[in-house]
């Protein structure tokens, strides 16, 4: 089964995200839709802090939180903040394929080094700062990851709609990821 829906027309668009700042979002970065001007933020994305990801988007259009692998666990009153003060009803969790957040054991060496190399800590510090947050970050799939924390924020905030969504960084294109 099909995990990703991809956006390449309008008509791809699942109908309970049309006329919502979540398909003005795919239409701005997947179809180059003309920008309109926002003066107020009409979105809140939140997006891996991978540097490969780059949204072709209007400014003032969306608050954007960037976090390892969109986990916005801990960022909760960020979110609020932008619900709340902000008015934003619509979020976007936007993950990306190839994330760093994946198989986070696997990189615990090249993490400790570089930490003593690049930061000027202590090995074992490193060590152990490696191994108490690895199981708070480690994300396992991206896809099954977005999909677990769209439903983990629905539960969170029921008035939001929540689009988790996947960008490929070979094309740099936005697609929506199928939740049935």
């Amino acid at each position: 089964m099909e995990k990703l829906i991809e956006i390449k027309s309008t008509s791809d668009i699942p109908s309970e995200y049309k006329g919502t700042p979540i398909a003005d979002l795919l239409e701005y970065h997947n179809l180059d839709k003309e920008y309109r001007e926002y003066t107020q933020a009409e979105l809140l994305i939140g997006m891996c802090m991978d540097h490969r990801e780059h949204l072709s988007i209007p400014g003032n259009f969306s608050y954007i939180i960037r976090t390892g692998g969109a986990n916005l666990k801990f960022s909760e009153f960020k979110v609020s903040f932008a619900i709340a003060v902000g008015g934003v009803r619509h979020i976007a969790l936007i993950g990306h394929n190839n994330c760093g957040m994946v198989n986070l054991k696997s990189k615990q060496k090249k993490f400790i080094d570089g930490m003593v190399d690049n930061a000027g800590w202590d090995a074992e510090i490193a060590e152990e700062h490696f191994k108490r947050f690895e199981p708070i970050f480690e994300i396992e799939n991206e896809i099954e990851f977005l999909k677990s924390e769209a439903i983990r924020l629905r539960m969170r905030y029921p008035k939001i709609v929540f689009a988790p969504m996947l960008f490929k960084v070979e094309n740099s294109k936005i697609y929506l990821i199928k939740e049935n």
